[in-house]
């Protein structure tokens, strides 16, 4: 078993080699470019494997509760994901805001690449209508914080997910590191790991 929170190019790497034996692995590393992905995928068809862009349960149980929430609300509430990490994160938006905006843009039925907005600067116009917007910070020693924006006429409505310490990634990633090992080869989530489908 092999648990890999590292970079795109040392976890395509190790999967390699996990590949080779026929071990499982739980990867947490986000900022794949799409080639990455497409050999991911290949390699992974050989072994069972758990990727999330966050190992976190309580996070993972947000994207089923925005999911719901999203298609209650519709189409009159706008909706923003703000994400906040520590200076040294290389990616942005983080693999956790891209997953929640894509669980958003799915639930309102909207392709992401169209109505997808990550920066706001000038006299940008109102609000166009079915934009999901996220928005990054980077700061200090932020571990992780998400909060989801659903604004309406007359009020607003925000679910956040803040993580205090590494220790509930660490968590989840030996809990889907105890579930996968029983699952035959493919490509599983959170989700499945959670029985949240």
């Amino acid at each position: 078993m092999v648990v890999d929170f590292s970079s795109p190019e040392a976890t395509l790497h190790h999967l390699r080699t996990v590949a080779q034996h026929r071990r499982a692995m739980v990867i947490g590393t986000t900022g794949f470019s799409p080639s990455q992905l497409e050999e991911l995928k290949a390699l992974v068809s050989q072994v069972s494997c758990v990727m999330s862009p966050n190992m976190s349960v309580g996070v993972n149980l947000i994207y089923k509760v925005i999911s719901e929430m999203a298609k209650t609300l519709g189409d009159e509430y706008d909706i923003e994901v703000i994400e906040a990490h520590h200076r040294l994160k290389k990616d942005a938006p983080s693999g956790t805001a891209l997953k929640i905006a894509e669980v958003l843009a799915n639930a309102v039925n909207r392709d992401l690449d169209q109505v997808g907005v990550y920066a706001r600067k000038g006299l940008i116009g109102e609000r166009k209508k079915g934009e999901i917007g996220i928005q990054t910070i980077r700061a200090g020693d932020i571990v992780g914080d998400h909060t989801i924006l659903f604004g309406g006429m007359g009020e607003r409505i925000e679910v956040t997910h803040r993580a205090s310490s590494r220790d509930t990634f660490a968590g989840g990633a030996l809990r889907a590191a105890q579930w996968v090992v029983r699952q035959p080869p493919g490509l599983y989530d959170m989700m499945d790991v959670l029985s949240l489908r």
